[in-house]
């Protein structure tokens, strides 16, 4: 934990903070303390929301003993308390000067942001510092109620009301003990966010609603979605009490948006025609009820009473005349289908007075039509839809805001509406309305009109009326608010605090391209008159696909609108370049529901955590749910591709009108605040989607990244400027396509050599591993979900999903790559059963752990050394990423041989043996020798300290014993030096100075040779298997001959040459860990006869490349004879041939180099075809 010191103020940080830091919570503390409005905008991966819990939650600290201070200074008189901290130093710019101050004067802190899954993130940050707030964090009833009768019902206002109903006559146990839990310490001292409140609630069978509703009033710090501040309605439904408060707004960047909707609406026909239907209902119901009775007798006002019901049917049918005049009132404008009528604001309150809605009558209409929810929401039997009731309620509430006497009344009725327009519209999608759920609407629901559209176009509105309760101050901040002064114009308050921060990365970090031009020279951009032109669209996924080869990991592709991405992807379908990414990096598409995304999403994630795998690409919209909120930390976005600018649509109404509105105001403008003109705000709008889209590539201070701009536009000026401030420093400019790809690769090849973190897990290692090392980053979540659940869920999303209908064999076959082989073995040893894996880390271990053994990879000593198998996975990853030489051992067996295990017993008598026959000064000496040479492969410095074992007779076995410990090129010179001193040799033999990797290499070439070619045909280990006769090729023709598999061929190649080219020709192709795979798949198939899985391996390894393709054709040398037919009609289903190689086990060179390529361009495609039919079978 760190201390430092803000203004005066002491802040508790869980670190020692970065410079970026200190200057957010400097700015954080002066908002505070001057009482200013601030705008801050700090990227994504700078500890932002950490930074604002500590600084503000310090403040509020500080806030306190200041009063504490007044107090005891009030008491003392004129005496100083501590005359060494006189009273002034205790920072009475905390509370402002103002005295008296009272402890019920110390400010709530409001927390508000966008949704409750990034509050359960930050409630989760403020669990990681020292502070312990009294918290709150409201929710909805849809969030808490664990009542199972409300929350079957449909409709969200339905529940309301049918909740309160239930608290109204006590009927809910659950708000029942709500009371007498409120006070239980584990909810009142504990953090809780929305899950936890729920989990709670449960426990104790209380409402978690009304706990939260109970905690708000003692709370320090309220958190909840900002939505619940910018809507009146919701501010006063959750007696939400500002003055005084400082109130924060995190993800700011969508506050605009959300002020401007949560005070408009748009009233419909179906709206209207539901609402004339509800009402039609109970005029019915009561009319029936009056005329069973005696007139309007008392009997039936005591039923009204106890059915909840307290109006008379006379103003039920006041109401339902309200709703005719006001749905004849709408519908009595003749609008023009291709556009609408544009009224100003004021007009509003002109029709709605057409319908008797007046300030007037607001408040006798509202509780009528409260009573009449109320009502309708509490009855049993069919489902009735009062949303058009709920919607008028609404409306009035919002339009007739504030109470103005009949004076003030005018004055109060234009402020209302100068920041609003009313547009008059046709309903085009009445015949697409929900209204055919409700199986009892009547035709008139059913029928077209026009639509009612009251549309606020300052989100200086709803800041202004926040202002006006009396706020402390009000700060907002997000990773992209970039142009600040742009957005604090559109706010209509008064900034005066502001930071553009910097970023805590480094310049080798990140690298920031504009790529105007694609790799044909063609100019690529997303304007409305090229967007879709097909030299356009083609370049552009030439781009995509080039930087698809370079970008490691995982590659996120960022298009402007859904329309948009989906023509391309169809082009790209059709013209080959969707199957050129496919083919390096699976597609993920992001969907338009929300049904499917986040099985979407655990696709994605799960290819690219495939060690298997080269990644994925995921394909997704500026403004959509994947350029939000979601993390794309590490290996999940290592790239981010802008393929245009996201401008919105230009000939939507609302877009059109709010352009003409800003630019009127301009006009109009007499104060010194400025206005953006109408064009500033649409290019705005585009730049910020921008900012959003590319914030997802760097999450953390460890993390880097690519970005790439695919639009000449970017090469403005003009357009850079519009960037965040921590990326234009980092912009390149380029003349040629190549220097990108070249810059690129360089920029990963150094990223990855200097942050060799750990890139890919598999399934296994990512679920044991607890966190990451650097505690001040937000790394990626853990992995809670399993392989094979994530595969079925996948399976059916091949809209979105495509690469799993072509990559899905790799799953199946539940082969992730030698890393995956290794690691399901090394799980099963026991720590206790570990040996050393050479001899010379036996003797490093000593007397501390001789015998234990350490699962790395062979030759790498370091690694040896590691005690836990993620760390081992981690050196072994971070060499493959250092490009160095990978060497990974094939486990083939579950056991270690007899050979090695006498082996390390021999290392350990010998030591013991040396140990007791030497002086314990001497036997120090000889393993502080051999540890030298283990560091410095000095052999002769080895042998002058040893020569002490030469001078005694007794001792010269010990010298001679020391052989086990000697290097392979140094064993000769150590025998022969042995035979010098003593007269004996040590048994060298030739074999003895090779290496490791030789012998490995020898015997996997030897085993494979003889256990694949011999043994695998038939279980007793004869072969059946025929040779192809290289000279008997057809001339000039397309095929090769075919001969029967009986008898042997003259001429033909020894078996073990034609395996041993084959071999060291897949070594080359395929490198070492996927040829390790492949030898994997064959011992396999020699001992299981699972032709599948055999296949589903060799197939997924051999057809990543085209120029593999012949790798597949030649591996016929391993099919057991009982499935070469079958291997046969794979290969011609591969290359559309009748009659193809598939039975000719091998290929001379000549014919490899001429194997037709076009065949080979369909291969993809068809494997997932003949796999798809193979599993029907």
């Amino acid at each position: 934990m760190s201390s430092l010191t803000l203004n005066g103020v002491t802040v508790n940080f869980p670190f020692t903070p970065y410079d970026c830091q200190k200057d957010y919570m400097s700015k954080v503390i002066e908002c505070l303390q001057t009482k200013s409005n601030g705008v801050l905008e700090s990227p994504t991966g700078t500890g932002k929301t950490l930074c604002l819990l500590c600084s503000t939650l310090a403040w509020r600290e500080h806030f306190k003993d200041t009063i504490s201070a007044r107090k005891i200074a009030e008491r003392l008189g004129s005496e100083e308390m501590f005359p060494n901290t006189p009273l002034s130093s205790w920072g009475t710019a905390a509370t402002d000067g103002d005295t008296p101050t009272y402890y019920t004067d110390v400010p709530k802190i409001i927390y508000a942001s966008r949704t409750h899954s990034q509050l359960a993130q930050v409630i989760n940050e403020l669990k990681n510092t020292s502070y312990r707030p009294k918290v709150c964090v409201l929710g909805s009833r849809e969030q808490l109620c664990i009542n199972q009768e409300v929350m079957r019902q449909e409709s969200n206002h339905i529940k309301v009301h049918m909740c309160r109903s239930k608290v109204s006559t006590r009927s809910c146990v659950f708000y029942n003990n709500y009371e007498e839990k409120s006070t239980d310490k584990d909810l009142v001292n504990s953090i809780l966010d929305v899950e936890d409140l729920v989990k709670f609630g449960n426990k104790q069978r209380a409402c978690p609603y009304y706990l939260s509703r109970s905690l708000k009033q003692q709370a320090d710090i309220i958190f909840m979605p900002y939505n619940y501040l910018l809507d009146p309605k919701s501010r006063r439904a959750h007696n939400i009490e500002l003055n005084g408060a400082v109130i924060i707004f995190d993800e700011a960047h969508n506050v605009e948006k959300t002020c401007e909707e949560s005070t408009s609406f748009d009233l419909t026909p179906y709206d209207i025609a539901s609402a004339i239907d509800a009402v039609n209902r109970l005029l019915v119901e009561q009319a029936k009820d009056v005329s069973c009775g005696d007139s309007v007798s008392g009997d039936f006002n005591v039923d009204s009473l106890n059915s909840g019901l307290k109006i008379e049917i006379s103003d039920i049918a006041k109401i339902k005349q309200i709703l005719l005049n006001l749905e004849a009132a709408i519908d009595s404008y003749d609008v023009p289908s291709d556009k609408g009528i544009t009224k100003p604001g004021s007009f509003i309150y002109e029709l709605l007075e057409r319908a008797q809605l007046t300030y007037s009558s607001k408040t006798a209409v509202c509780e009528a039509l409260e009573q009449i929810i109320g009502y309708l929401s509490g009855q049993p039997g069919v489902f009735l839809n009062t949303s058009g009731l709920q919607k008028l309620a609404d409306i009035i509430q919002l339009v007739f805001c504030g109470e103005p006497s009949e004076k003030e009344r005018e004055l109060q009725m234009q402020s209302n509406t100068a920041h609003f327009k009313v547009h008059i519209h046709q309903d085009t999608s009445y015949n697409k309305k929900k209204q055919n759920t409700d199986v009892w609407s009547s035709s008139s629901s059913k029928k077209k009109g026009n639509i009612l559209s009251y549309w606020c176009f300052s989100p200086g509105f709803s800041m202004q009326d926040l202002v006006s309760q009396g706020v402390r101050c009000i700060i907002l901040t997000s990773g992209t608010l970039s142009p600040l002064s742009s957005f604090t114009s559109e706010m209509r308050i008064e900034f005066k605090v502001s930071l553009e921060n910097s970023h805590v990365i480094d310049r080798d970090q990140i690298f920031v391209s504009v790529i105007d031009r694609g790799p044909d020279g063609v100019h690529l951009s997303s304007a409305f008159d090229r967007r879709f032109v097909p030299e356009n669209m083609a370049s552009l996924g030439n781009t995509v696909a080039n930087l698809s080869r370079v970008v490691p990991h995982g590659l996120l592709v960022f298009f402007p609108s859904f329309p948009l991405m989906e023509k391309t992807l169809e082009f790209w379908r059709a013209k080959g370049h969707a199957d050129r990414i496919e083919t390096v990096k699976p597609i993920f598409v992001e969907p338009k529901g929300k049904g499917t995304f986040t099985e979407v999403m655990d696709g994605y994630y799960s290819k690219v955590n495939d060690p298997a795998s080269k990644g994925g690409t995921f394909f997704a919209v500026c403004r959509g749910k994947a350029s939000e909120g979601l993390d794309f930390a590490n290996t999940f976005g290592r790239g981010v591709i802008i393929t245009g600018l996201p401008f919105p649509p230009r000939m939507d109404p609302r877009v059109i009108l709010k352009m003409q509105f800003l630019d009127e105001m301009i006009r109009k403008n007499t104060s010194k605040l400025k206005y953006l003109s109408g064009q500033q705000w649409y290019k705005q709008q585009a730049f910020r989607a921008v900012n959003q889209a590319i914030g997802r590539v760097i999450r953390h201070r460890e993390d880097y990244g690519a970005i790439f701009l695919c639009d000449q536009r970017f090469k403005n000026s003009d357009a850079r400027a519009q960037l965040p401030s921590w990326v234009r420093p980092y912009v390149r400019l380029y003349d040629g396509f190549g220097n990108v790809v070249r810059d690129v690769s360089q920029f990963f090849r150094v990223a990855q050599k200097m942050r060799p973190v750990l890139e890919k897990k598999t399934v296994a290692e990512s679920c044991d591993t607890l966190s990451l090392p650097d505690t001040r980053s937000s790394g990626f979540a853990s992995c809670s979900y399993s392989q094979s659940s994530n595969t079925q869920k996948a399976k059916v999303l091949d809209t979105h999903l495509p690469s799993l209908k072509r990559r899905r064999l790799n799953e199946q076959a539940g082969a992730n790559g030698m890393a995956r082989i290794c690691i399901e073995y090394e799980c099963e040893v026991k720590e206790s059963q570990r040996r050393p894996a050479n001899l010379l880390d036996a003797l490093e271990q000593g007397d501390h752990g001789i015998g234990e053994d350490d699962d790395a990879v062979v030759g790498e000593e370091k690694a040896n050394r590691l005690s836990t198998l993620s760390l081992q996975h981690d050196k072994r990853m971070d060499d493959e990423m250092r490009g160095g030489k990978r060497k990974i051992r094939l486990v083939q067996e579950q056991k270690k041989t007899r050979s090695e295990e006498n082996k390390d017993s021999r290392a350990k008598t010998f030591l013991a043996e040396m140990k007791k026959s030497l002086s314990q000064v001497t036997f120090e000496c000889i393993v502080q020798a051999l540890q030298t040479y283990k560091k410095s492969d000095n052999l002769d410095a080895l042998l002058t300290k040893t020569t002490v074992l030469s001078e005694d007779a007794n001792t010269h076995s010990l010298l001679r014993g020391l052989y086990q410990f000697v290097r392979a090129h140094h064993k000769q010179r150590f025998d022969e030096k042995c035979q010098e001193l003593t007269g004996q040799g040590c048994g060298y033999k030739p074999d003895h100075s090779l290496t490791k990797d030789k012998k490995t290499a020898l015997k996997l070439h030897g085993a494979t040779d003889s256990q694949a070619a011999v043994a695998l045909d038939s279980p007793s280990g004869t072969s059946n298997c025929t040779q192809l006769n290289t000279q008997q090729l057809n001339k000039g023709g397309p095929h090769l001959n075919q001969q029967g598999l009986g008898g042997p061929q003259t001429g033909s190649a020894p078996k073990s040459e034609v395996h041993a080219a084959f071999l060291a020709d897949v070594k080359k192709a395929l490198g070492a860990e996927k040829s390790a795979q492949l030898f994997q798949a064959i011992y396999s198939y020699k001992k299981t006869d699972n032709y599948e899985n055999l296949v589903t391996t060799v197939v997924s390894l051999f057809t990543e490349r085209d120029e593999d393709f012949n790798l597949l054709v030649r591996f016929g040398v391993f099919i057991r004879p009982h499935h070469k037919k079958q291997y046969k009609d794979m290969l011609d289903s591969l290359v559309g041939q009748s009659d193809s190689a598939a039975d000719v086990p091998a290929l001379s060179e000549d014919l490899q180099r001429h194997v037709p390529s076009s065949p080979i361009l369909k291969t993809q495609s068809k494997i997932s075809n003949f796999f798809s039919s193979s599993q029907r079978k």
